[in-house]
């Protein structure tokens, strides 16, 4: 009775002080208070061992007194429950506003942003006492700062020389994702690929008949844009007016793609509009042979894009007026811009960190180094590479040595170094069948791709071996034409020439940066070169001792006998050698056979 008294007194009291306080309009504020006395007294624990306080024996007349139950379990607690808190939470207001900074701290009547108004009320400021008695204050303090860290480093790592755990690492190996196959009747070839720049969650492709006279009339003109997850049916279809050879992604506008056409004109579209592009250059202006490559330029638009073709013409064009090309350069080798000499261009390559220079890859088997901001088509044309018997059907900079390029051309390919122009510094061993399409690991500077024309993907690690691939992976029965690597290094896309565009992924350990190997290929591309370097120098050292030797022995032998002499004679001389030569090599190879067949 007591206890609910009390409560109700409580009640009684709480209801009170909430009137009181709702009239007052202050904050309703619950204070529970208690006594520590009603605490109890502090429980001390402490081991000790058992000992027996009272033992009383069974009385065994009681227990006919007793009833026999069976068993269960019951829970007791041996405390009192009891719970105690306190809650006391204030609101948080947040506001967000903008706020605009101009160059603040002068006084109303000097206008900051006239320079003779500043710099008088500057002088002025510093002939203060003030003024300086706080600058003279405030050095020692920074001074003070100043030592500190000179003497502490705070970004040591105290425990970079310390074992670390060894990192299971993996074989290399890629499987199969998806197969994106062309949805018309007569295939064609996949001939460019394009990653979505943002995520790369998207495809493009484009889809051409390249080998002469194949084509037909109902063979489809379109291309494609794929979603990597629906490999059922493309997500948007692109029609051009001819057959597209390339098509590549804006790297700043997700929603923007140029491509190259096979009759030589260039178009652009954008997805949002629709399958229709928006803009297509005139056909007078345009490239004569199909446009085999396009790159978009680094540019504050964001609108530029320069083009080759096989007619040894490179084209420079703003997408937002393709009427016709903003700038134009003919690959003559002679300098002189001839187009009857012109190169066939079937490879292009630009690096953003370069922003004057490109390089076009021809089809006779040369690099041609260019400089876009030269004046005069001499300069333009800066030197060449010669290194493959065939087209150079792939160029690349490598991205973390943009110095060191890799080219694609008959049975190999080749890694060059700008310094040296005779010859290259690495190459792959010659393979049975004819190379097509090559491309750098964006994450892993020392890996590089191939496709080859018997349907294999060639995966190189040249820290890791130089003669034989890290990895071959047999990706379909026919030819492989073109390969694109995702940003991240991990996805890779295989255009064949049935239309197919297979999605691979492939290993951790070839799409990871492992240790230290940037520096490791850096001292590998660095002594490749030296060597270069001074095979060149031996030979041409060579070639100068055979010159001045031939020179003196021909004035010494009386020299003119060979000057003087007809072409006819020469000729038959040359003849008459050859058979000398040839019947010395029978009798040999007759006298080889003999001596065998006595052994036997």
């Amino acid at each position: 009775m007591l206890r609910q008294t009390v409560a109700l007194v409580l009640t009684v009291e709480s209801v009170l002080s909430i009137v009181s306080t709702l009239s007052s309009g202050m904050e309703i504020v619950h204070v529970y208070t208690k006594l520590h006395s009603e605490f109890g007294r502090q429980c001390l624990f402490s081991d000790r061992p058992a000992e027996l306080l009272v033992d009383v024996p069974a009385d065994q007349s009681l227990a006919s007194q007793f009833t026999q139950r069976t068993r269960r379990d019951q829970s007791l607690q041996a405390s009192r429950d009891m719970s105690e808190h306190r809650v006391n939470t204030k609101r948080f207001e947040s506001e967000s506003c903008g706020l605009n900074h101009e160059e603040g701290g002068w006084p109303k009547d000097v206008n900051h942003q006239v320079m003779e108004q500043t710099i008088r009320f500057r002088k002025k400021v510093e002939k203060d006492e003030s003024y300086i008695n706080s600058i003279l204050q405030l050095g020692s303090v920074m001074e003070h700062c100043i030592r500190q860290n000179n003497a502490v480093d705070i970004y040591q790592d105290c425990f970079e020389d310390g074992e670390m755990p060894e990192e299971h690492q993996e074989p290399p190996s890629a499987k199969t994702i998806n197969v994106f196959r062309d949805p018309n009747e007569l295939k064609r070839t996949v001939t460019g690929l394009s990653w979505h720049p943002d995520g790369g969650e998207k495809l493009a492709a484009a889809y051409s008949c390249l080998e002469f006279q194949k084509t037909s009339r109902d063979m489809s003109l379109d291309s494609y844009i794929w979603d990597i997850e629906n490999p059922n049916r493309p997500e948007l279809s692109l029609k051009p007016a001819s057959p597209l050879v390339c098509l590549e992604y804006n790297p700043k506008d997700c929603h923007s793609l140029v491509g190259g056409s096979y009759n030589g004109q260039i178009a652009y579209w954008d997805s949002r509009r629709g399958s229709q592009p928006v803009e297509t250059s005139s056909v007078e202006h345009s490239h004569r042979d199909p446009v085999y490559k396009i790159i978009w330029l680094q540019s504050k638009t964001g609108t530029d894009t320069f083009s080759a073709s096989t007619d040894g013409q490179v084209l420079w064009w703003d997408v937002r007026k393709l009427s016709e090309p903003t700038e134009r350069l003919v690959l003559d080798p002679s300098r002189e811009g001839n187009p009857e000499r012109a190169l066939g261009a079937i490879s292009l390559d630009f690096e953003s960190t370069m922003p004057t220079k490109f390089m076009v890859g021809t089809e006779q088997g040369l690099v041609v180094s260019c400089n876009r901001k030269a004046k005069t088509p001499t300069e333009k044309v800066v030197c060449t590479y010669d290194g493959h018997q065939g087209p150079v059907y792939a160029l690349q900079r490598n991205p973390f040595f943009p110095k060191n390029f890799l080219t694609v051309g008959d049975w190999t390919a080749r890694i060059w170094s700008e310094d040296i122009k005779e010859s290259s510094i690495m190459w792959t061993k010659y393979q049975m069948s004819y190379l097509m399409d090559a491309c750098w690991s964006p994450v892993r500077p020392s890996v590089f791709f191939t496709v080859k024309m018997d349907g294999v993907l060639d995966m190189w690690d040249i820290l890791f071996k130089q003669n034989d691939p890290t990895l071959s992976l047999k990706v379909c029965d026919e030819a492989l034409y073109s390969l694109r690597l995702q940003d991240n290094g991990r996805l890779v896309a295989c255009g064949s020439q049935q239309g197919e565009a297979t999605l691979l992924e492939i290993s951790s350990g070839l799409s990871t940066l492992q240790k230290n190997e940037k520096s490791l290929l850096a001292a590998m591309f660095e002594r490749e070169t030296k060597r270069e370097k001074i095979l060149e120098a031996r030979q041409r050292e060579i070639r100068l001792k055979e010159r001045s030797r031939s020179e003196q022995s021909r004035s010494e032998d009386g020299g003119r006998e060979d000057i003087d002499q007809s072409p006819l004679q020469l000729m038959a001389r040359a003849e008459e050698d050859f058979y000398v030569l040839t019947e010395t090599e029978k009798k040999g190879k007759e006298r080889e056979d003999q001596d065998l067949s006595s052994e036997l």
